[in-house]
């Protein structure tokens, strides 16, 4: 299993949110591209980074950053948050992105979808985020009519192979993942699923690499310190 430490971005800084809340956030650091850098010096491969209001207004506010990452750094860069066109899936694609992910597009514009994942392939991921039961999308503000299963069926029929499935009411809680979400999702589906939202132990970290999850995202807890990430990625290996 890969683990993929996360940088949220919101003006330019490297930020968390309590349960998605804008109005409950957290300012870690001003130097998002230090915070990178430590992951690679702990010896992560992969780097998890979402544009915070990208996600809520549909724009590309922190796109530089994103940029920088992953020009000077040696990370798989994978990006999520407004990106809502081919011009910036392009544009991240071109600076050297790795995966960018569509979230609120995969859920409102299925021929941009079925467009991104056609040109680049795997290069194209979903998110999915859960807000009881169904997918929220705007930057978790508003909650769509999809249920989650019925999301990644939908997914599954048009070629889409990997997924970040967040549980909102995880996320920036620190009281652990959803295992049973993960498990189900990992027996009912062929595409590559990853944790994100609440993973806030060792044991969390440890469940999920036996279920033969793709990925966990780790967030708060690393920058808490509720978490060495050197440790944790031994643990996801």
């Amino acid at each position: 299993m890969i683990l993929l430490p996360a940088i949220d971005l919101y003006d330019k800084k490297a930020v968390r949110l309590y349960k998605g809340d804008y109005d409950n956030m957290t300012v870690y650091s001003d130097n998002p591209i230090e915070i990178a850098r430590d992951f690679e010096r702990c010896g992560a491969g992969y780097i998890h980074m979402v544009d915070l209001e990208g996600a809520r207004d549909g724009t590309t506010p922190n796109i530089e950053i994103v940029e920088q990452v992953a020009k000077e750094t040696g990370l798989f860069v994978e990006i999520g948050g407004g990106i809502r066109s081919m011009e910036t899936v392009d544009r991240y694609l071109n600076a050297g992105v790795s995966q960018v992910i569509l979230g609120t597009a995969a859920v409102k514009d299925e021929t941009f979808l079925r467009e991104a994942a056609g040109k680049y392939g795997e290069k194209i991921a979903v998110g999915a985020d859960v807000k009881d039961g169904f997918i929220a999308i705007r930057g978790w503000l508003e909650t769509s009519q999809l249920t989650l299963d019925d999301f990644l069926r939908k997914m599954e029929s048009i070629g889409i192979k990997n997924v970040i499935c967040t549980d909102i009411s995880r996320d920036g809680a620190m009281r652990g993942t959803n295992l049973a979400l993960y498990r189900e999702l990992s027996r009912k589906y062929a595409m590559d699923i990853t944790a994100s939202g609440g993973v806030s132990t060792m044991e969390d970290i440890r469940q999920l690499r036996q279920m033969d999850l793709y990925g966990a995202i780790i967030g708060k807890a690393y920058y808490t310190g509720a978490i060495d990430l050197k440790d944790a990625l031994e643990v996801a290996k």
